[in-house]
């Protein structure tokens, strides 16, 4: 397994590029693999490319908001002072790496943006205290546990077509989440992943000592610049700044606001979920001063991620414009009957995910598809919708587009990271298709 690893490795740092410049080769990609199967014209195509390029802005704006918030959660100091008890109760390199592996996936599974977070905070924190780590691994498994939010309490898809309204609503109808992310073979999928993979991950940590790159103490001091507040800390303005009060009040009202939300039926959707993270960090930081504080801190992780999802927003315009993804996924539904259709249909996600890495927009394009065949086929819905859930979480492992805030948070290039993912992407994968498999054949 480790000259495997090595090999990955090795292949990763000579040839993958950064994550920008994978997102632009995508697109040229994207654009000659369009040209050529579904004969559309290079002008008709520019256009297309171009109208489309800021469709997702609003749904960039949530995901940013969503990551910076996160940020601010894992770093408050109830977070930090218990991450700090987690961190002094590990001394081996091995159980480092599944520590990291469970916080960043335990997170996820509650929700996204906060796992990606605190998972690299935790693994920082590993890297530092552990003599012996090898700092790219738990990076990487760190984030490895980012696939489990396709398991959990916000993945996208299976929220949207539970939400009424959405836009495949009279095709479909709803499905209830007891059927997607809550039915007892996902819950299942779930736990044994989350016994495993940490396993897994420590098994890839390197034998020799001369392999294993330890985390440079002095690239990430947490060290607190001093301030020099000594003649405002007495005037109204400072006061109002660092108020508990005025914090407490606004995040108390956001609260009832989130009681009031459920109690009238309304369900959970990235907009609630931003609310809920927003105003639960107001009062676990305490003072308007800290969170803005904190929260300055936590964009400089999302940077990457406002630059990106415009190029990806064209892609998938490009896909959507040209019938690419009908292509795509037209191959593997011709080949599958009622009950290998959800196989096909993780496999099919797994490749348009490197094309639209945002489960929503992913859905968007694929899933009108999907369900016109589930429905032709008799096969189930929620079966093939958490089917392109799964195949949207597992490529992500391997998508650079959702790395990039590990990427920030850790100094750390994609190629010092990439070849311990693609190992992990081969398991959660068999685990993904075993799910899968079991669910459509054995119900």
């Amino acid at each position: 397994m480790e000259r495997l690893t090595n090999f990955f490795t090795s292949i990763m740092k000579k040839y993958l590029p950064d994550p920008f410049v994978f997102a632009i080769g995508l697109t040229i990609l994207t654009f000659i693999l369009a040209l050529i199967i579904e004969d559309i014209s290079f002008l008709n195509l520019t256009t297309s490319w171009g109208d489309g390029f800021w469709d997702l802005l609003a749904f960039t704006t949530q995901m940013a908001v969503i990551l910076a918030m996160g940020y601010v959660l894992a770093t408050a100091p109830i977070t930090d002072r218990f991450l700090n008890k987690i961190a002094s109760m590990v001394h081996t390199p091995k159980t480092a790496i599944i520590v990291a592996t469970l916080v960043g996936g335990i997170g996820s599974y509650l929700n996204w943006g906060f796992g990606l977070v605190i998972g690299g905070i935790i693994a920082k924190k590993l890297a530092l205290k552990v003599k012996g780590v090898h700092y790219p691994l738990i990076i990487a498994a760190a984030y490895s546990g980012f696939t489990f939010y396709g398991l959990g309490l916000s993945a996208s898809i299976p929220i949207l077509i539970s939400t009424p309204g959405h836009f495949l609503e009279e095709n479909m109808g709803l499905i209830a989440l007891t059927e997607t992310i809550f039915s007892l073979p996902m819950i299942i999928t779930a736990i044994f992943l989350l016994i495993t993979l940490p396993l897994f991950n420590a098994m890839l940590h390197p034998k020799d000592p001369k392999n294993v790159k330890e985390i440079d103490p002095a690239l990430h001091s947490d060290a607190k610049k001093l301030k020099v507040n000594v003649l405002e800390e007495n005037t109204f303005a400072n006061k109002l700044n660092n108020s508990r009060i005025l914090s407490y009040l606004i995040g108390g009202l956001g609260i009832v606001y989130v009681i009031i939300h459920f109690v009238n039926g309304k369900s959970l959707d990235l907009n609630i979920l931003n609310f809920i993270i927003l105003f639960v960090g107001i009062i676990l930081l305490g003072t308007p001063a800290k969170y803005t504080e904190h929260l300055s801190d936590g964009i400089k992780t999302v940077s990457g991620i406002i630059l990106q999802f415009p190029f990806y927003a064209g892609i998938m315009a490009i896909m959507a414009a040209s019938g690419l993804v009908d292509t795509i996924a037209k191959v593997f539904v011709d080949i599958s009957t009622q009950h290998s259709l959800p196989f096909w249909g993780l496999i099919s996600s797994f490749f348009i995910n490197f094309f639209a890495p945002s489960a929503g927009g992913h859905w968007a394009v694929q899933g009108p598809f999907m369900i016109d065949a589930a429905k032709a086929l008799g096969a189930s819905l929620g079966e093939t919708s958490m089917s392109v859930m799964l195949g949207n979480a597992w490529n992500d492992l391997v998508q650079p587009f959702w790395i990039l805030p590990a990427l920030a948070l850790s100094r750390l290039k994609l190629k010092d990271i990439m070849g311990f993912l693609v190992m992990i992407m081969f398991y959660v994968g068999i685990v993904y298709i075993v799910a899968t498999l079991a669910w459509s054949y054995l119900g």
